[in-house]
């Protein structure tokens, strides 16, 4: 079974976990997903939601893991001063936040959620700015697929 017909069978929840897995640690494409799906008969909001709502969930996820971190421990363990690591913790934290609206970027997006963590950013403006982010690129997608259907 293919991989667009498998997930199809799923429906709009495989959607959601598809998008869900792609946004954690674990090397996992939503966007072949979500291509198959446009292709198919599901409302483009209804595909927009579940794909933007199971990659921040996702997102959150990985923050949350980071904030599970010890920052001093952390940098102790390689090497670097705890001291010096807590005060550029205290330097970066308020624009730092701004960074959760590159979340959605392949490669370096999961990092970028498990740093906001670690470096305690914002709980809610980094959930806010990282749906807009991933809402806004699974908006583009879907725009861009639906045109070449």
């Amino acid at each position: 079974m293919e991989l667009g017909p498998m997930w199809e069978a799923l429906g709009l929840p495989g959607l959601f976990l598809a998008s869900f897995v792609a946004a954690t640690v674990l090397p996992f494409s939503s966007e072949a997903v979500l291509a198959a799906m446009a292709r198919g008969p599901w409302d483009t909001g209804a595909l927009w939601a579940a794909a933007s709502l199971g990659n921040w969930l996702g997102g959150m996820s990985s923050y949350g893991l980071g904030r599970l971190g010890d920052l001093p421990r952390l940098a102790r363990w390689t090497g670097a001063d705890p001291g010096k690591a807590l005060a550029w913790r205290e330097r970066v934290r308020p624009r730092g936040v701004w960074m959760a609206l590159l979340c959605w970027l392949p490669v370096v997006g999961d990092p970028i959620a498990i740093a906001l963590g670690l470096l305690r950013s914002d709980p809610w403006a980094t959930a806010l700015l990282m749906f807009v982010g991933k809402a806004a690129r699974y908006g583009v997608l879907l725009v861009v697929m639906r045109a070449l259907v």
